[in-house]
Formats: structure tokens, C-alpha cells, sequence
């Protein structure tokens, strides 16, 4: 089975870490210490999104699989 030449799960992956760093950046630069509460909430929306990104992509890969059994 072929790879797909462009995956939409990799690369909302990398656009989420992407534009979380540029938010913990951008709150450092505007807030100052204040910022400190909302870069952990920036820190915690960020691994909670590759998670349920890492989990999408191990049951995408697992149904592919289950379907290539099936009809191989």
C-alpha cells in the first residue's frame, strides 16, 4: 500500500505546535510575568492536541490495516 504523498494529521500537528509557540512568544512579549498562567494553558491546549493527533493517527492506521486483513 502506498503512502499518501500529503498527510492532514502531520501537518495539523505541525501547525498547532507552530502556532502555540508563536502564542507562548507573543504573550511573553506583550504580558510580561503576567503571562506565566497563560503560557501553561497554551503549553496544556498544545499537548492535549498532539495527543488527540497521535490517537487519531494510530486509529487511522489501525482501521487501514484492519481494512487491508479484510480484503487481502
Amino acid at each position: 500500500m502506498a503512502k499518501p504523498a500529503f498527510d492532514i494529521l502531520r501537518a495539523l500537528a505541525i501547525g498547532s505546535q507552530a502556532v502555540g509557540l508563536i502564542a507562548i512568544i507573543t504573550l511573553e512579549t506583550v504580558l510580561g510575568d503576567a503571562a506565566r498562567p497563560w503560557q501553561g494553558l497554551t503549553l496544556a491546549l498544545m499537548v492535549a492536541s498532539a495527543l488527540v493527533l497521535a490517537l487519531m493517527r494510530t486509529y487511522r492506521r489501525n482501521r487501514q490495516r484492519r481494512r487491508a486483513e479484510r480484503d487481502g
